[in-house]
């Protein structure tokens, strides 16, 4: 329930996937500058050496999500706590096609075969009190 209040809006998830992604700090992916100043569109960052502006889905699993990130967060959220949930009750319970759900179950999946023991969400959200 707190994480459904926690991300009620697309400007709420951006807000904390461009703090994850760059809580080290920006580089930039094309000059490696690390001088940024506010992009166009909502927490993205635009270098300040060569322009080129980076938006906080680029380059995570949200990166050209064609449905709203909400739901992708949820989705995200519900895959880390339990990894055998089926595409059929993700389908059920977000209201989305079941091939959807597949598809962004399978890229959490390999996310988080890729980097082993990762429950980002999961973890990150308990560490700061989120989920309680």
């Amino acid at each position: 329930m707190q994480f459904e209040n926690f991300f009620i809006t697309e400007e709420k998830c951006l807000e904390y996937l461009a703090g994850e992604k760059w809580r080290s700090g920006f580089i930039c992916r094309k000059c490696g500058h690390n001088n940024y100043c506010k992009g166009k569109s909502p927490f993205s960052r635009r270098c300040t050496k060569c322009k080129t502006e980076e938006s906080a889905k680029a380059h995570t699993i949200f990166h050209k999500c064609k449905f709203p990130l909400t739901e992708a967060f949820k989705i995200a959220y519900l895959v880390c706590r339990n990894r055998d949930i089926s595409s059929f009750q993700l389908s059920e319970e977000l209201n989305l096609r079941r091939m959807t759900c597949w598809k962004f179950k399978k890229k959490i999946a390999e996310c988080i075969d890729k980097r082993g023991d990762i429950d980002i969400l999961k973890k990150e959200f308990l560490k700061s009190n989120i989920l309680g």
